[in-house]
């Protein structure tokens, strides 16, 4: 059966058993209820050295409930799709309900917030699960990698390949799903003789020809692995630093936390009632588009059938919207903003200068390219994590760091934002440029 067919049946099937659990709750006496399922179809292969080191296949799924009666919430879970047993799994949501405490704020998303339109956003793309050829290409990767003779060695190529159907219904009579897929290459490699060093580069899309070639990724795999022979440990200094493109999406990461329902009604947030306030610069904007088609983080949808809408998270500098869950929102007396399971696709403005353009203006200064540890402290907004990359002397790199901290407050990181480059990372839900930062503490030897 072809991939396209399978899921079809499958999303029927699906939306069936949604409808079933939802009637049973209404049965057994639930005021609102609502179930999410999905079932996913995919091969992982994992190559070292040329031989085939994993190789597994899944198709799985699971149903959740969760059941409200006068404001209390039971949740239960199911792997079995059988009416008997999606009937026992609401019962026992239902049971846990008659048990747990009240919360004015629990309970389903209002009517008026639930998705009307369903718009196809491409994003499902399946490729034939057939091993020997993904055997094949994590093979080529490899070899083609391994061509540079000053690679020693490699940690393994990996590709994956799934897709599958989600589908989410409640008691307002919202019952809704679609299909996705989600393929993926990397490669990792050694280099070295007495000082080894290991690096890696990936590509993920919703379509597998969308991802770049395996030449592509190796030579990646290449560059950034030989860029780290011959680290230096540097002396603790106050410089400006730049955040890599591939660490860039993590630094606005650290901003999703601070402004996410959960955090702000817990007061666990350094940005608690930062609503219109000044947060970057004025140049900068962070724009959200949870309908780009293709999209890694698109989606009609939220987790709560919510439907999400293309806005500014950021705009001139200031914080526009908090990331609200409908839980969160009603702590906070606001309104769901359609985030539940996460963002949509976030596009971070750059300043129209390319990487090497970004290096000069910083002239003298820390590239980071990988960051290390969880240094993070989302109440305070105090930052201090491991970092590996290059000392930068005149825009050009000097040569590659490692055994350094560096360390700020998020406060001052995102005020001191000086310019974004060009090079965005579009395999990434925040879609950022290199950043550069005027200046951090850099902790050395």
């Amino acid at each position: 059966m072809s991939p396209e067919k399978q899921v079809s049946q499958e999303l029927s099937q699906l939306k069936q058993a949604v409808e079933f659990a939802l009637e049973q709750a209404k049965q057994f006496g639930a005021d609102e209820s609502e179930v999410s399922i999905s079932k996913q179809t995919g091969i992982c292969v994992a190559t070292r050295d040329q031989q085939v080191e994993t190789l597994e296949f899944n198709h799985d799924g699971a149903l959740g409930i969760a059941v409200y009666s006068a404001n209390c919430k039971g949740s239960a879970s199911t792997s079995d799709l059988s009416p008997e047993a999606i009937k026992n799994a609401v019962k026992a949501a239902y049971d846990i309900s008659q048990y747990t405490s009240k919360d004015s704020a629990a309970g389903i998303a209002d009517k008026a917030l639930l998705a009307s339109d369903i718009p196809d956003l491409e994003l499902f793309h399946p490729h034939p699960l057939e091993p020997d050829y993904f055997i094949d290409v994590a093979k080529q990767c490899e070899d083609i990698a391994l061509r540079n003779p000053q690679i020693k060695a490699s940690d393994g190529a990996n590709i994956n390949s799934h897709y599958g159907v989600k589908v989410y219904g409640n008691s307002h009579g919202f019952v809704a799903g679609y299909p996705t897929s989600r393929h993926s290459i990397s490669c990792m490699l050694i280099a070295g003789e007495k000082e080894m060093q290991r690096d890696y580069a990936y590509s993920v899309a919703r379509d597998f020809a969308d991802l770049d070639s395996i030449e592509t990724i190796a030579a990646k795999a290449q560059q950034k692995t030989l860029g780290r022979l011959n680290s230096q440990k540097i002396s603790t200094c106050e410089v400006p630093v730049v955040f890599d493109q591939d660490v860039a999406s993590g630094l606005f990461g650290h901003l999703v936390g601070a402004i996410s329902g959960g955090n702000l009604y817990r007061r666990s947030s350094f940005l608690l009632d930062s609503l219109g306030k000044q947060l970057f610069p004025s140049w900068l904007s962070i724009y959200e588009d949870p309908f780009i088609q293709k999209g890694l983080s698109s989606t009609p949808f939220d987790s709560e059938g919510v439907a999400p809408t293309a806005k500014h998270i950021i705009a001139d500098g200031k914080l526009e919207t908090y990331l609200l869950t409908c839980y969160s929102a009603r702590k906070l007396g606001m309104q769901s903003t359609g985030h539940a399971g996460g963002i949509h696709n976030w596009k971070v403005k750059h300043s129209g200068v390319s990487r090497s353009e970004l290096l000069k203006q910083m002239g003298t200064g820390l590239l980071v390219t990988e960051m290390m540890g969880q240094g993070v402290n989302t109440v305070t907004g105090d930052y201090s994590r491991g970092a590996a990359g290059y000392w930068i002397e005149n825009g050009e790199i000097a040569f590659p760091v490692h055994e350094i901290t560096v360390a700020s407050t998020l406060q001052e990181m995102f005020s001191n934002i000086v310019a974004i480059a060009d090079d965005f990372d579009k395999e990434s839900a925040i879609q950022s440029g290199s950043v550069l930062i005027s200046s951090m503490k850099v902790a050395g030897s």
